[in-house]
Formats: structure tokens, C-alpha cells, sequence
């Protein structure tokens, strides 16, 4: 007889989801399967308004990586309207971007992840938490994630307007200039950020690494999949620009492309018991959810993107990026818990480009946007959310009224391997029909490595309707 153990809700992610878990009587996992249970309809309710509505609508898909999708958003416009913007807006827009991925990976490290390793993951569920995380670091180094965080979202909005919805990208550039006292508090954040980045790679690597490392480097929670990110100039790890590059299981280039082609390369799945679409890589096919090189199942997010890309263009993420593979012997890396190593590396990377924008002195032309708009018909707009590649696909009519809408966020690219690890961690630490909380909190480890975001992934239904985007359904 078959025993059905439900862990719901999942906790520390943004959204609502549980996890099914299938036992025999004498407690062998036979299967395994994370399912979001809510249902967001973004897609087709934008049908219809004004595209250039689309940056401040979007960023209320989430109140955690709002300033993606109003990035993506912006991005899409700039396409859409044929407006390059000038090279002001674009460095303050990557400004904002970078002190985003800074400000958001912090805080999936100490609040959403952090107890997991500092409390320990069979620690009671009440202390499994940010309380528990002060009683064993500290309040002063909880304090310092308050306060750079804090200043970082300072920063973020004397950039983009607001905090949580930005407001500043426009088809072609910014809604206005940054001034020279922003760049100096730009400066001085960039310079904190570096330095706490720093200083959290050394407790993760010194203190955390050797604790769990069996757990970490546990060969049974690996799956070979292939990679993809944003890479720029000699595969660069890229987060606000650049052409989409795959590498396979062995880490061989397996395509690289301009984003707004991505339906040659991207074909997206509807399942009945998901609202979550399932993409794959459309010339390698769907096997089902199954890992190898003869499946389309592809990563995406921090070591997703580290896998894909051959280098770091700044100079100490570089070095921390070089000791990670070194230390793991691999490349790419397949252990799902390595995400939370190079989501570190990556909090580094961006606040070094933080520094590097400010001291752009280009940044604080007052030429901040091309207004030369072209008609409207298509236009694809890609940047790298924390959670890993967003895309935001627009149609509309000659008067720029959107008539279809399509968005591939993060947690949708990985929804199909998210299944695979919960399955792979419920083999690998259930043997009992009847596991304690602690058993069933490895198993949430290993969904909350990539650090999903539910509602900005449950839009399956919306999409039965967009023909016109090639969409597979079986």
C-alpha cells in the first residue's frame, strides 16, 4: 500500500507550494513532486492595456524581484519601439540592477537559506529561522545584512522612484538623470557591499563548507542537466545583457543566441497537475522529467549561470569563482546545493560592477534617453532575475495596444529539475513511512537552493490561449 507524506506549505520562498511525497509501507521514496498551488494570470489580463504600462504592471507579480521584471520589462520596450537607449541609461540602469542582485541575494542567503546551515536543517522549526539565525551569529552580523541591505534599497530608490515598483525605465532610456551626490552614495555602498560579500564568502567557505560538505558534494543529489545564462564578450558572466549561451552536461557549448530568437531554441510544456509551464530545449526534446544529455531539461539561476559562462570580467569574483570549481573538481558543477556558492560569488561580482558603474563618469551625462520610437509590432526583452534567465515577449498593434504576452521567468525554466532534486532528496533521506520534520527539511533544502518564486512562475492557463507563440501542449 502507498503512503502519501505532504509537506505543505514549503516554506522560505515567495508564493504558495507543498511537496508530495510517495512511500511504501517499509518506507522506499517511490516517487516525488513539488507542486505550486496558486494561479496568476499576468500574461493574458495585460491584453489590451498600452505596452508602455508593462514596467510598472509587471513588477506587481512580485514583491521580491520587482525590479527584474521592470527591467525585462524596459528591455522589452527598447526592442518593441526600435529605441537604443543612450549610454547613460543604460549604465544606470545596470547600476540599479546590480544593486538589486546585491540587496536580493543577501537576503535569500541570511533570511531564506542561512538557517538551514547556521541553525542546522534538524533544528526545531521554531528556532529554523531568522531568530534562530541571530541567536547563533549574532546581532551584529544580522544587523550588518539589515544595514547593507537597508542601503542598498536607499540606493535602489533614488534610482528607479520606488523600492519595491520601480518606476524609472522608459522605451529608450530612464525618466531622468542621476546626480553627482547619487553617485557618491553610490560609491560608498558599492565599496560596503564588496566588503560584506567578501567577508559572507568567508564564513560560507570557512565556517558552513566544511560542515555540510558531505551534504553539499552528496553525489546522489546531483543532476546532469544542461546550462543556461546570460554571457557577454569571451562568455563573460553577464546579468543585465548579452547572448543567451547553453552548455550541456559536459559543459560544451550547446547553443548560443541573440534572447529575442528564443523560441528557436525554447519550447514550453503545460502539465495538468502544474500551473507552472515546464520549458525544455526544443532540439533536444522532452523525455519527461528525467536528467541527461538526451533531455531538453535545462538549469538556470546563480550556478546555472556560472556553468554557462567560461569567466567573471571582474577581478576578485574571478578569484572566487576559480576556488569554487577547484575545490568541487568539476565543471560544470551538477550538486543543487552548490547554488548558494555561486549566488555568493555573484553578490560579489555585482557589487564589484556596482563600483566599476559608479566610477563611470559616462553615467552622469544628461543625455538619458532616445525618443526616436519607431512603430510598434514585436519585441523580446531579457535580462538574468537572482532566480535566474527572465524573458518578457510582447505583441501588440500598431498603436502599441499589446494583443499577446508571454513571460518566462526563472522558476518555470527550472521547475522540471526542482522536481527532480525533491525526488532525488526524498530517496536519499527517507526510510520510514513517517519521517521527522528534520528528514523533511532536507528535502526542502533541496527546492530552496534555487530559490523560487511562485507567483511569478504559475501562469500555465493564460498561455492555452497564445497559439501564436508555439507553445507545446500534450
Amino acid at each position: 500500500m502507498t503512503r502519501k507524506i505532504v509537506i505543505s506549505p514549503v516554506t522560505r520562498l515567495e508564493g504558495h507550494g507543498k511537496i508530495d511525497i510517495f512511500v511504501s509501507e517499509e518506507g522506499e521514496v517511490l516517487n516525488a513532486a513539488f507542486q505550486p498551488v496558486e494561479l496568476r494570470m499576468f500574461e493574458k489580463f495585460t491584453e489590451g492595456r498600452c505596452a508602455e504600462e508593462m514596467p510598472r504592471i509587471t513588477p506587481r507579480i512580485c514583491g521580491v524581484c520587482p525590479t527584474a521584471h521592470h527591467m525585462a520589462s524596459t528591455k522589452c520596450l527598447d526592442d518593441l519601439f526600435k529605441a537604443e537607449p543612450p549610454e547613460a541609461a543604460k549604465l544606470i540602469r545596470e547600476l540599479l540592477y546590480h544593486t538589486f542582485m546585491t540587496e536580493d541575494h543577501l537576503l535569500h542567503f541570511y533570511i531564506l537559506a542561512g538557517p538551514d546551515f547556521v541553525v542546522g536543517p534538524d533544528a526545531n522549526k521554531l528556532e529554523r529561522n531568522v531568530v534562530g539565525l541571530l541567536k547563533v551569529v549574532g546581532k551584529e552580523t544580522v544587523a550588518k545584512v539589515v544595514d547593507v541591505r537597508g542601503k542598498c534599497r536607499e540606493l535602489m530608490e533614488r534610482i528607479g522612484g520606488k523600492v519595491v515598483h520601480p518606476v524609472c525605465g522608459l522605451p529608450g532610456g530612464v525618466s531622468k538623470p542621476l546626480t553627482s551626490e547619487d553617485i557618491e552614495f553610490a560609491k560608498q555602498i558599492a565599496e560596503e557591499c564588496v566588503d560584506f560579500s567578501k567577508w559572507t564568502l568567508q564564513l560560507f567557505k570557512e565556517k558552513l563548507l566544511p560542515k555540510y560538505k558531505d551534504v553539499v558534494l552528496n553525489n546522489n543529489l546531483k543532476i546532469n542537466t544542461y546550462y543556461m545564462g546570460l554571457v557577454s564578450n569571451g562568455n563573460s558572466l553577464e546579468l543585465y545583457d548579452g547572448m543567451l549561451r547553453v552548455v550541456n552536461p559536459d559543459g560544451e557549448e550547446h547553443a548560443k543566441f541573440n534572447p529575442r530568437n528564443y523560441l528557436d531554441y525554447i519550447a514550453e510544456r503545460v502539465e495538468p497537475w502544474s500551473y507552472v509551464k515546464m520549458p525544455y530545449l526544443k532540439n533536444v526534446g522532452w523525455r519527461g522529467v528525467v536528467d541527461g544529455k538526451d533531455s531538453g531539461i535545462y538549469r538556470v539561476a546563480p550556478l546555472a549561470r556560472c556553468n554557462a559562462a567560461d569567466k567573471i570580467s571582474t577581478k576578485e569574483a574571478q578569484e572566487e569563482y576559480k576556488e569554487m570549481y577547484e575545490t568541487i573538481g568539476e565543471k560544470p558543477i551538477h550538486h543543487t546545493l552548490a547554488f548558494h556558492w555561486a549566488r555568493l560569488v555573484e553578490i560579489l561580482y555585482s557589487a564589484e560592477r556596482m563600483q566599476e558603474i559608479a566610477n563611470n563618469s559616462a553615467i552622469l551625462s544628461e543625455k538619458i534617453r532616445n525618443e526616436n520610437l519607431k512603430i510598434p509590432e514585436e519585441g523580446v526583452g531579457c535580462v538574468e532575475a537572482p532566480r535566474g534567465t527572465l524573458i518578457h515577449h510582447y505583441v501588440t498593434d500598431e498603436d502599441g495596444i499589446l494583443t499577446k504576452v508571454n513571460l518566462i521567468v526563472a522558476t518555470q525554466h527550472n521547475l522540471a529539475a526542482i522536481n527532480l532534486s525533491v525526488k532525488n532528496a526524498a530517496k536519499t533521506f527517507i526510510n520510514t513511512p513517517e519521517p521527522d520534520d528534520g528528514t523533511l527539511n532536507m528535502v526542502e533544502m533541496l527546492f530552496r537552493a534555487y530559490d523560487p518564486c511562485l507567483a511569478c512562475a504559475s501562469h500555465n492557463l493564460s498561455i492555452r490561449d497564445i497559439v501564436n507563440f508555439r507553445v507545446v501542449k500534450t
